[in-house]
């Protein structure tokens, strides 16, 4: 969320730099400044009404010390409807304060000088390339048709128990998950990242504290019950434990891990898009976090883009990473870089990990500061996938195939303890 002194003394600027995101931000703008004017306003008036009790108030204490009970009982007339004015002026208060939080919470963050300008990911930036296409014999498979031959996943099964979307990991299927998700851990805690294992489902204040509602409520799974949420990522309840913190400036950086579930409502277009393990609402995820000085964002942003590099070249998959467009830019970040691996069956790009970051955005929300010089300021949050698993698996499974079997990648033989599946 953006800080509204921030919007007062930058409104032109943020307009220009929020039209990368199509958007035209400037009638939200101004209708924030016109509301947090007329909540100064009010404020105004209450202080000024509260300071005039106070002052009646300690004006009949001393009247009735001195004896003097009717002109105090004519200064207490006063003060009742002093107080019949402030309940009135703090309601209105409150009414002020809740219109301009809502109308900030549809203010999506700046986006960064260098985040280029477009409409959809077709006009995502390609920043780099990275290994060998393989060459795979002519009777190889897309991945929904490999875990069908070697009864590794199984989409149908999933359908029966629960619905589309739910996939059954079965034999070296799951046991290969596994393996990956423990080396994802490995390699994130071998590089400082403290894990977490946090709840599966969040409240509402950890949802907004991240940014995930109120812009993404239709895409989250709710028990309404209970008022929870099932977390859309791992994101959500890690950086949530800093929530209402004030941190001192020695405890950066703060780096942390974890694997969760993932869940997600979102409807996907029909076609190989969303065939097997491309889209789905129930899926493993490891996350990187950093909680980060303001002076070292950017730095740590490249650090978290170098050591999810490291993991695919160690997988020894064909990836590249794009700059995210400011229509492609999710609605909390700032500066946004996509891992994309190659599938040769399916001849096309997977999306694997995200790795962004959201500056003041998410600390703002948070109520997340460290103690600085003069006072307390908002930290910077970042986060990773380390990384989403069913479409690095599914190009293990397609990329690594060959005639009478699948591959496992070299470095993931002592987490699976086979070779290949057969």
């Amino acid at each position: 969320m953006l800080q509204i002194a921030e919007i007062r003394e930058n409104k032109d600027v943020f307009a220009k730099a929020l039209q990368k995101r199509n958007i035209d931000a400037l009638p939200l703008l101004e209708n924030a400044i016109k509301v947090d004017e007329q909540r100064r306003s009010i404020q105004g008036q209450l202080d000024e009404t509260l300071a005039k009790s106070n002052k009646l108030s300690k004006e009949i204490g001393e009247l009735y010390k001195s004896g003097k009970a009717a002109e105090a009982n004519e200064l207490k007339k006063q003060t009742a409807d002093l107080k019949e004015s402030s309940k009135q002026l703090g309601d209105q208060l409150n009414e002020a304060v809740a219109k301009l939080q809502t109308i900030l919470y549809e203010i999506p963050n700046i986006p960064q000088e260098s985040v280029p300008a477009g409409n959809t990911d077709e006009d995502n930036e390609v920043v780099s390339q990275h290994g060998e296409i393989p060459v795979l014999h002519e009777e190889a498979k897309p991945h929904w048709e490999l875990v069908k031959d070697y009864d590794i996943i199984d989409f149908e099964l999933g359908n029966k128990i629960t619905g589309a979307g739910f996939p059954v990991y079965k034999n070296k299927g799951a046991r290969l998950q596994r393996a990956l998700i423990n080396y994802f851990l490995d390699k994130n805690t071998e590089a400082g990242y403290d894990e977490m294992q946090v709840p599966h489902l969040v409240n509402e204040a950890s949802g907004y504290g991240t940014g995930q509602l109120p812009d993404k409520e239709g895409q989250m799974y709710h028990v309404g019950v209970d008022d929870l949420y099932l977390i859309p990522t791992g994101e959500v309840p890690i950086t949530n434990i800093y929530r209402d913190t004030i941190l001192e400036a020695k405890d950066f950086p703060i780096t942390m891990t974890g694997y969760t579930p993932c869940f997600r409502r979102e409807a996907g277009s029909y076609g190989s898009d969303v065939r097997g393990l491309n889209r789905l609402h129930q899926f493993d995820k490891v996350e990187i976090l950093r909680i980060e000085h303001p002076d070292k964002s950017d730095g740590a942003l490249d650090a978290m883009v170098v050591h999810v590099k490291g993991i695919l070249e160690e997988l020894e998959l064909p990836y590249r990473i794009l700059r995210l467009c400011g229509g492609d830019l999710g609605f909390t970040s700032t500066l946004t870089y996509d891992f994309e691996v190659y599938s040769t069956a399916q001849e096309k790009w997977l999306e694997v990990s995200s790795v962004s970051n959201f500056k003041t955005f998410q600390a703002n929300r948070l109520k997340l500061r460290y103690r600085a010089e003069k006072g307390t300021e908002l930290a910077h949050t970042l986060n990773g996938s380390a990384l989403a698993l069913p479409r690095i698996l599914a190009s293990i499974l397609e990329n690594y195939q060959v005639n009478g079997g699948i591959k496992i990648p070299k470095v993931l033989i002592p987490y699976c303890g086979f070779d290949t599946i057969d």
